[in-house]
């Protein structure tokens, strides 16, 4: 189990709030953790890359000159993959970079990134009130008071979908906005820090709890 400080939309501390969730053995979190990382950014691959080989170029169906008695190499198509436009040795085929892993070990993973990051976890309190409009600068002046440098990559979890905060976070590059049911490894451990609302830790111990 984990305490968190809570604070307020202007940083002051209003609270507590705990996050318990069960993780993996320390002496193989870190592998658990690697694998889900590597699945998540494996499966985002199109594997739509393709190369001609020399079958499949265009032309080259004559032979250029003849065997013998010109003084040149040999050659028996000017598509061999020797000649500029020719085809391509062991290029990339469209393929499927699918990997496959349990949804308990998924979900094991998941818990497990989220808990080491405690560290750099800002729980606050639900701000979806202070931006009755989409208001960005205001946003970012309230990440400042929150203790988030300039430029740190910045994961922000909500409860659910609100649209000014969405709209006040989407346009600043350092920002991901994710609501507390979708998250994912990958973006846990790429953030430098991590803010989420009173909401939103409820809502993940009831998601990921067991």
């Amino acid at each position: 189990m984990v305490s968190c400080i809570v604070k307020d939309w202007q940083g002051a501390e209003s609270g507590e709030a705990t996050l318990d969730l069960r993780v993996a053995k320390e002496e193989s979190a870190s592998h658990i953790v690697h694998r889900a990382v590597v699945r998540q950014l494996a499966n985002a691959r199109q594997g739509t890359a393709s190369t001609k080989t020399r079958a499949e170029v265009r032309g080259g169906g004559r032979k250029p000159w003849r065997q013998k008695g010109t003084g040149r190499a040999r050659a028996g198509s000017i598509r061999s993959p020797l000649w500029r436009g020719g085809g391509v040795i062991f290029g990339p085929k469209p393929r499927d970079y699918t990997q496959k892993m349990n949804r308990k070990e998924r979900r094991l993973a998941l818990r497990t990134a989220l808990m080491s990051r405690t560290e750099d976890l800002i729980v606050v309190q639900d701000f979806s009130e202070q931006l009755p409009r989409p208001k960005t600068k205001e946003l970012m002046t309230a990440l400042g008071r929150w203790g988030i440098e300039a430029g740190q990559k910045v994961l922000l979890i909500t409860s659910e979908a609100q649209e000014n905060v969405l709209l006040s976070a989407r346009n600043v590059p350092s920002i991901k906005l994710l609501r507390a049911d979708q998250l994912n490894v990958f973006d846990l451990v790429h953030a430098d820090r991590i803010v989420v609302t009173t909401a939103a830790i409820a809502k993940i111990q009831e998601v990921y709890g067991d």
